[in-house]
C-alpha cells in the first residue's frame, strides 16, 4: 500500500521536470492516461484471479510487473518511450491496491474492519505525504528518474513481507476469466480516451474523426455490457450493483476519481508554471491533500460506528465541494498556501468517503465475492482517474491552444502548446519576458477551466450521496 501511494503522488510532482527534459507538453496527460488505462483494465481481472488462486501469488506477480515498468520508466529518453513504459507499469499496478485492501478484509473480523481499514488508509496517507515532498526534492537535487526507481527497494520489501508473513489456505478452482470482456473494455476505453485527449486539439470536436471514435466507443461499451450479462464469470459483476449502497459507492468513486486525477496531475504544473515556485514547494502543496486524507480516514472508521455510513459520506461530500471551490477561486497571487488549503479539504473528503465505501462493500458480500467487489470499487475509481486524465488533459490542451491563437501579437500566435516546455524548464532565454507572461496567463486560464470541471464533479458526487438510505 505504501508503494502504491508513493506512485500515486510522486510522479505528478515530477511531471513538470520530465516535460522540461523530454519535451512534449501536448503528451502530458498521456503519461497518466496510459498508466491508468492498463490499471483500470486489469484491476478486476486481478481481483478475480485472487479469488481463484489466493491473494499472495497474484499480488507478487503484479508487484514484479510493476517493478519492471518502473525500472524502464526511469530509463526513458522520450515522452513516447515513457508513455509505453507507463503502460507496463499500469499492467502491474492493477494488482497492488485492490488486493492489499482485500487482504485486510480477509484477516480481520467484520467488527474490526472499519478501524483497520482506517489505519490502512492512514498508512496510505502517510506514504502519500512523503510522495510529493520526496518527489520535489529528488527532482530538484538528484534526477526525475529516481522518482520511478524509488519503487524498486519498496517492491522488494513488499514481496519479502508477503512471502514471510502472509499465510492462506486456498482451494484452487478452475480459472474462469472473462478475457473477451477485458479486450472489449480496453478497446472501448481507449477510443473514448483518445477522443477526450485529442478532440478539440488534433482534430475538431465536430468532425468525422470525433464521430468515428465516439461511435466505436459506444459500440464497444454496448458489446461489453452484452458480454458481461452472459459471461459465467464476468469481469464486471453487475449483479453486485443491485445492492443500493454498492451502486452509489461505485458511482461516487467514479466521479471522485475524476476529481482526484484533476488535482493531483495538474496542481504541480500550476504551482511551478504559473506561480513560479520550485518542484519542492509544488510537492508540499500537493502533500496537504495527503495529510487530510489519513486524518479523515482514521476519523471515518470511528464516525461509521457513531453517526452511520450516510452522514459520514455526506460530510465527506461537503468537504470535496469546499476544496474544489477553493481551487476555482485560486489565482497566482494567492500563492502555494491557497493551493495547499484547497488540497487539504479535498483530502478530507476523499478520506471520509473512500474508507466508508470499502467497509460498506466488504460488509455486504461473502468471502467468495469480496475480492471481486473490492476490486470493482477500485475499478470505478481507476476508471474515473482514466477518464479524468483524458477529459481534463483534453480541456487543458484545447483551451491553451485557443488562448494562444487568439493573442494579437504575431510572435505569440506562432507558439504551440509545447512552448510550455520552456516555461516549466525555467528556460528564460528562450522567449522574451512578454511572451513568457502570455504563456503563464494561458496556462493559468486553461488550468482554471480544469478546476471548474473538477468542481462540477464534486457537485455530482454530493448529489448521488444524498440517495443513500437514511439510517445507514
Amino acid at each position: 500500500m505504501f508503494m502504491g501511494a508513493i506512485e500515486a503522488t510522486i510522479v505528478s510532482t515530477a511531471m513538470p521536470a520530465i516535460v522540461a527534459d523530454l519535451g512534449g507538453f501536448s503528451l502530458y496527460s498521456w503519461v497518466f492516461s496510459s498508466y491508468l488505462l492498463m490499471n483500470a483494465a486489469t484491476v478486476l481481472i486481478y481481483g478475480k484471479l485472487s479469488d481463484i488462486f489466493g491473494r499472495k501469488p497474484v499480488l507478487i506477480i503484479g508487484i514484479l510487473i510493476f517493478l519492471a515498468g518502473s525500472l524502464l520508466c526511469g530509463l526513458a529518453n522520450s515522452m513516447e518511450q515513457l508513455i509505453f513504459f507507463r503502460l507496463l507499469q499500469g499492467l502491474g499496478a492493477g494488482a497492488v491496491m485492490p488486493i492489499a485492501t482485500t487482504i485486510v478484509g480477509d484477516i480481520y473480523s467484520k467488527e474490526e474492519r472499519a478501524k483497520v481499514q482506517g489505519y490502512l488508509s492512514s498508512v496510505w496517507g502517510i506514504s502519500a505525504v512523503t510522495g510529493p515532498a520526496l518527489g520535489g526534492m529528488l527532482v530538484e537535487f538528484v534526477s526525475w528518474r529516481f522518482v520511478f526507481w524509488i519503487n524498486l527497494p519498496l517492491g522488494v520489501l513488499a514481496i519479502g513481507g508477503l512471502l514471510l508473513f502472509l499465510h492462506e489456505n486456498i482451494e484452487e478452482k478452475k480459472p474462469d476469466i472473462d478475457y473477451a470482456g477485458t479486450v472489449v473494455f480496453l478497446l472501448a476505453i481507449s477510443c473514448l480516451m483518445f477522443l477526450l485527449v485529442e478532440g478539440g486539439f488534433r482534430f475538431p470536436w465536430v468532425s468525422g474523426q470525433s464521430a468515428l471514435l465516439l461511435a466505436a466507443a459506444a459500440a464497444a461499451f454496448a458489446v461489453f455490457i452484452w458480454i458481461e450479462q452472459r459471461a459465467a464469470s464476468p469481469m464486471m459483476p453487475f449483479n453486485l450493483w443491485q445492492i443500493r449502497s454498492i451502486l452509489i459507492a461505485n458511482i461516487v468513486s467514479f466521479t471522485t476519481g475524476i476529481m482526484l486525477i484533476g488535482i493531483s496531475s495538474f496542481l504541480p504544473t500550476y504551482v511551478q508554471g504559473v506561480m513560479g515556485e520550485s518542484a519542492t514547494v509544488a510537492g508540499f502543496a500537493l502533500t496537504a491533500m495527503s495529510i487530510g486524507w489519513p486524518i479523515a480516514s482514521t476519523l471515518s472508521g470511528k464516525m461509521l460506528l457513531s453517526i452511520g455510513y450516510r452522514k459520514t459520506t455526506i460530510i465527506g461530500g461537503l468537504a470535496l465541494i469546499i476544496g474544489s471551490l477553493l481551487f476555482v477561486f485560486m489565482s497566482p497571487e494567492e500563492g502555494p498556501w491557497w493551493a495547499a488549503v484547497s488540497s487539504f479539504f479535498v483530502g478530507i473528503g476523499m478520506g471520509l468517503t473512500s474508507t466508508a465505501f470499502i467497509v460498506s462493500i466488504q460488509n455486504s458480500v461473502e468471502w467468495e465475492q469480496r475480492g471481486t467487489a473490492t476490486a470493482a470499487n477500485m475499478f470505478m475509481r481507476n476508471l474515473g482517474n482514466t477518464v479524468g486524465a483524458a477529459l481534463l488533459g483534453g480541456i487543458l490542451n484545447s483551451r491553451l491552444q485557443a488562448f494562444l491563437q487568439n493573442q494579437p501579437a504575431e510572435e505569440v500566435k506562432s507558439l504551440s502548446i509545447d512552448s510550455i516546455n520552456e516555461l516549466l524548464g525555467k528556460n528564460n532565454s528562450a522567449y522574451s519576458a512578454s511572451v513568457f507572461q502570455v504563456l503563464k496567463e494561458g496556462l493559468a486560464s486553461s488550468l482554471h477551466a480544469v478546476y471548474i470541471v473538477v468542481f462540477i464533479f464534486s457537485l455530482f458526487s454530493f448529489f448521488f450521496l444524498l440517495f443513500l438510505k437514511k439510517g445507514e
